[in-house]
């Protein structure tokens, strides 16, 4: 178990480096995640089911094709959506587009082209360098060919590592992706495992015929 110490640090060092990323606002709410039950994730035909554990769903939304979920909060472990992004399209929320923008996707990108897209954006939006990708294979995500990768970062200024596990894959010429964040001390490990039981259970349902 972690000392009342550590985890104080932890919180603290996790909650400056989870902030550079969510939008803020005084409205935002939770929402409880039903377990067992298919719920569709970034308002499109993804689905995912949490088979066990409290995740909480964030009202508030880092783009519109995306949306976040948390057991103990953003700053401990954080489960990302990206649903649908389609050519042209940032995978994250533009903050600066002017001075610093973020790469967009392009439809035509192969598996590690979208590692490297994720990287980039990561660099950018949390302005650090510290950032490293530490292993790629081939993966199946929603019943297609795709891509599994981790990585670590770190926030400049703060010596707290954070520890990634992502899927993705590129159908119908659009980005999917699932990625889990959370400390690497303790959290990361604790957590790995509910977040791959909802990456092996996504399922991209056919588009309705117009």
């Amino acid at each position: 178990m972690l000392g009342d110490e550590m985890i104080r640090r932890i919180l603290s060092f996790a909650a400056a480096a989870a902030l550079l990323l969510a939008p803020q606002s005084a409205t935002a709410g939770w929402k409880a995640i039903a377990q067992g039950k298919p719920i569709a994730v970034a308002k499109t035909g993804l689905t995912v089911t949490a088979p066990s554990g409290v995740w909480n769903r964030w009202s508030l939304r880092p783009s519109k094709k995306s949306e976040l979920w948390t057991k103990d909060g953003l700053a401990l472990n954080e489960l990302a959506f990206y649903s649908g992004v389609t050519s042209g399209e940032p995978i994250f929320r533009e903050v600066d587009k002017k001075n610093s923008p973020l790469p967009k996707f392009n439809s035509k990108m192969l598996a590690p082209d979208v590692v490297a897209l994720f990287e980039a954006s990561n660099r950018i939006a949390l302005k650090t360098s510290l950032f490293s990708v530490d292993s790629v294979e081939p993966a199946q995500f929603v019943g297609q060919p795709g891509v599994r990768f981790t990585f670590t970062y770190s926030v400049q200024n703060n010596d707290l590592v954070r520890k990634g596990e992502a899927r993705a894959a590129v159908l119908r010429g659009q980005l999917y992706m699932i990625t889990f964040i959370a400390p690497s001390i303790y959290y990361f490990d604790n957590g790995i495992a509910d977040a791959r039981a909802i990456m092996d259970s996504a399922v991209l349902l056919p588009v309705a015929a117009k």
